[in-house]
């Protein structure tokens, strides 16, 4: 049993992590089509190559297990700002499915702030 709750924080960090890496890495294959993207929500223009950083850069750091706490704070955040802004949508089914589930990685994000990176983790050296 041990065992199991010293990789399961290691595992669910690497599962987030990729989610995040993989989305800011494809964001960066047309950032004109993402910036109108982020527009659409009314957010400034200004904040697409930021976002892509925090995505790429917060995925890999959640990855390693590197300052785990803070960058699982600012994706929580993230994730509940995206899904507020782009994803409520009574209306849609799909809509409000990927707002669950922006509103569950944010849970499993919350869950790492609370808890922090695990023992097998950068954090821990």
């Amino acid at each position: 049993m041990e065992k199991t709750t010293a990789y399961a924080p290691l595992i669910a960090r690497i599962l987030i992590g990729v989610l995040f890496v993989v989305a800011g890495v494809g964001k960066l294959g047309d950032v004109a089509g993402f910036t109108g993207y982020l527009t659409s929500g009314g957010l400034p223009a200004f904040l697409a190559w930021p976002t892509i950083a925090l995505e790429v850069l917060g995925g890999l750091a959640l990855i390693l297990g590197y300052q785990t706490r803070i960058v699982a704070l600012l994706l929580a955040g993230f994730t509940l700002l995206a899904a507020l802004l782009y994803h409520f949508q009574p209306a849609d089914q799909m809509q409000m499915t990927m707002f669950l589930k922006n509103l569950a990685i944010t849970g499993g994000l919350l869950m790492l702030y609370a808890h922090g990176a695990g023992a097998v983790a950068i954090d821990k050296r």
